[in-house]
Order: C-alpha cells, then sequence, then structure tokens
C-alpha cells in the first residue's frame, strides 16, 4: 500500500512539472521572434561642468577623508598634554611642541577650509551645479565650525565638523552622474 502511494505521488509531481515544462515551451511560441538592431549607445554624457564639479568633489572627498584619519591621534594628543600640564609639571620643549603643533593643525584647517569655501561657491555659481547645491551645502560653515572649535582649544571636537563634511562630499558624489567611457 505504501509504495502504491509513494506511486502515486511521484506520477502527480512528474505530471506538474512537465505542465510547468510545456507551458514554458507554448509561450515562447507565441512570441514573435526580437528584432535585432544594431547596439547604439543612448546614454549622454553629463555637462563639462558637472564632470568638472565631480572631479573636484572626489578631490576633496579623498583630502578630508586624509585630513580626517589624521586629525583624530594628533587632536588627542593635543589635549592630553594641555590636561597633563594643568595637573603636573611638563618640560618646556614638549609645551612648546605643544604649540607649534597647535598652530600646525589650525593653519592646516584655514588651508582646508578655503578648497571646501571654494567648493560650495562653485555649486552656487554655476547653473548646472545648483541641483546638488542641497547636498553639499553647508560645508563651509562645518568647515568654520571646526575651525573655530581648534581656536578655543577644542582640538577634539574640531574633528566632528570633517566627519559631517565627508558625509555631504559622498553625497554629493554619490548623487552626480558618473562619466565612464
Amino acid at each position: 500500500m505504501k509504495t502504491l502511494r509513494s506511486f502515486g505521488f511521484l506520477l502527480i509531481i512528474a505530471a506538474i512539472l512537465t505542465g510547468a515544462a510545456f507551458g514554458q515551451k507554448t509561450a515562447s511560441k507565441k512570441r514573435p521572434p526580437a528584432k535585432t538592431t544594431p547596439a547604439r549607445n543612448t546614454s549622454t554624457l553629463p555637462p563639462l561642468e558637472v564632470r568638472a564639479a565631480r572631479v573636484k568633489v572626489s578631490n576633496q572627498y579623498s583630502n578630508v577623508d586624509q585630513f580626517v584619519q589624521r586629525i583624530g591621534p594628533i587632536t588627542q594628543s593635543i589635549e592630553a598634554l594641555d590636561a597633563e600640564s594643568r595637573t603636573r609639571k611638563v618640560s618646556q620643549s614638549s609645551l612648546d611642541l605643544n604649540k607649534a603643533t597647535k598652530e600646525k593643525l589650525l593653519t592646516a584647517i584655514k588651508n582646508m577650509r578655503v578648497g571646501i569655501d571654494a567648493l560650495e561657491t562653485e555649486f552656487e555659481t554655476k547653473p548646472a551645479l545648483k541641483i546638488y547645491l542641497t547636498r553639499i551645502q553647508g560645508i563651509g560653515e562645518l568647515a568654520a565650525q571646526s575651525e573655530n572649535l581648534a581656536f578655543t582649544g577644542k582640538f577634539v571636537a574640531a574633528g566632528t565638523p570633517w566627519r559631517t563634511i565627508l558625509q555631504k562630499l559622498n553625497d554629493t558624489l554619490t548623487a552626480m552622474p558618473n562619466a565612464e567611457l
């Protein structure tokens, strides 16, 4: 009785699979053959201003990414030495080196800000780039915020706006068309 039941079960499965295969064959016969035409490249290149701006955004993304990676350990050591100098005596050479490092960091932030401001201004002034302005808008203000934090001695906190700038640059790159040939 069990063999008869399993044999019947196998026949039902075979009938279902045969019907499915038959349905696929008949569906392909009903379709008219596709016409073959030579493939045309229908993709268009974005305007030159957009392509040039994409390169600039990519360059700034790379610069800010390297800056963020380097600024973290530097700012932590600056603030650690500042805290140590408040609690105990630290050598004058260490304090001088820390002061020089602070000045170099402030100069680096100012230089980075110049590039960020120029990029944002370009997106504000060129009509072809205005559609991407919402993604990149505010990076100049964030760079100024970082500069103000560093100027007031909050060096670790000065790195946070740069992470937000990095995200905004990434969002802008994602929104802009990529012109690969």
